[in-house]
């Protein structure tokens, strides 16, 4: 009975965080706005103790930031912020692909074919309405940058790496909409790394893929 009721309660908080997070990530809670307990209850349900660790949770994906003055906040998305979330992204993300690619496996092989081939096919989809399809386009590249680094072996980078995609999602979002992300040149660029890390080819994979986030500078 104990172990049900903290499971049951993992799971609310989990459902809170993954709601302000999707909130977050498209721009319904916007950069530097304050989060008021009452108020997130209204608009979500759950209760003031889950909604802390909710927020708790985000404060630690780097989304929310916290102070006791202040309370919560959504964290700030400046351009500065954006600069230093790509360059780290570029750092750990070819870090982790060049190590997968020495230790990647047949399954590993798969996984990155089946993640690109989601992706690709989304791009095709969302080029008729990025509004529509934004939050799902977004979901499938998550899932393909992350089986990238999934045979580095190293759970640190891994969770390093899944928190500053997760961080760096609402700039994506705003310039999907915005009409920035150009998806024919999102698949060629990543058809490039998916080509160089299936034939091992650990430095072409990590230059395409460094070039490729890097890109988001640029737009």
């Amino acid at each position: 009975m104990f172990g049900r009721k903290s499971s049951d309660s993992g799971t609310v908080v989990r459902v809170l965080a993954e709601q302000v997070r999707r909130d977050i990530s498209t721009g319904r809670l916007e950069p530097d706005a304050k989060l008021k307990i009452d108020e997130l209850r209204q608009r979500y349900g759950g209760s003031a103790h889950s909604f802390r660790e909710a927020l708790t949770q985000l404060v630690n994906e780097g989304l929310v930031e916290a102070s006791v003055q202040r309370g919560f906040r959504v964290a700030s998305a400046t351009r500065s912020d954006l600069e230093d979330i790509v360059r780290l992204r570029a750092e750990i993300e070819t870090l982790g692909l060049g190590w997968s690619v020495k230790h990647g496996d047949l399954a590993w092989e798969g996984a990155v074919l089946a993640a690109f081939h989601t992706y690709s096919r989304l791009c095709e989809k969302t080029a008729s309405d990025r509004t529509g399809l934004a939050i799902e386009w977004d979901e499938a590249g998550r899932h393909f940058h992350a089986a990238l680094v999934s045979a580095c072996r190293s759970p640190r980078l891994i969770d390093f790496q899944a928190r500053l995609y997760i961080q760096s999602r609402r700039f994506r979002y705003v310039e999907l909409i915005e009409g920035r992300v150009d998806l024919d040149v999102e698949k060629s660029d990543l058809r490039e790394v998916v080509d160089a890390a299936i034939a091992r080819d650990a430095a072409a994979a990590r230059h395409a893929l460094s070039h490729h986030i890097l890109g988001a500078l640029g737009r």
